[in-house]
């Protein structure tokens, strides 16, 4: 992989995809009402690379995707309803349920889990150790800075994919 000279946090596989055919897919969940936030930004940035962003707002999309397709990477917003619209007692129904969904998978993706900021440090030691344990790559805390998720991004593509494509 190479820098780009314009985007320092920016990566370009050595060997793009022909004709920038995705080449691997990221499961985007957001459960936030903002507008121009960095899961709107990532899709622009990554598709260049020959990855194909996949939104969704909700448990029930999420699960949606996972069935029908590959999922290479997961970004996780643990505060994603179980619907689409659906704000209930538990907004968290839907980020717990697509990880379930996703760790029950032959083979699972890397996981990146997004979480709001935690009120204290018990909960947010706890939180931390939780994502973990079940197998997420990072724990993202809200709000998104496009920096740290695209350092994030770049760890991910070095680790598991060697700065190639999967099969």
């Amino acid at each position: 992989m190479r820098l780009r000279p314009d985007q320092p946090d920016f990566l370009e596989p050595d060997d793009p995809p022909a004709s920038n055919a995705p080449r691997l897919n990221l499961l985007l969940t957001y459960g936030g009402w903002r507008e121009g936030t960095v899961v709107d930004q990532l899709p622009r940035l990554l598709e260049p690379m020959g990855i194909r962003s996949i939104r969704v707002a909700s448990g029930e999309e999420a699960a949606d995707v996972i069935v029908a397709m590959p999922v290479h990477i997961a970004v996780v917003d643990l505060e994603i309803p179980l619907r689409r619209g659906e704000r209930s007692a538990a907004p968290a129904a839907g980020g717990a349920r697509t990880l379930q969904l996703l760790r029950r998978l032959d083979q699972p993706p890397v996981v990146v889990v997004v979480r709001p900021p935690q009120a204290e440090p018990r909960e947010d030691v706890r939180g931390l150790h939780d994502a973990l344990r079940h197998g997420a790559f990072a724990v993202l805390d809200r709000p998104l800075t496009l920096d740290t998720t695209l350092e994030v991004m770049r760890r991910i593509l070095r680790r598991y994919y060697a700065g190639g494509w999967p099969v």
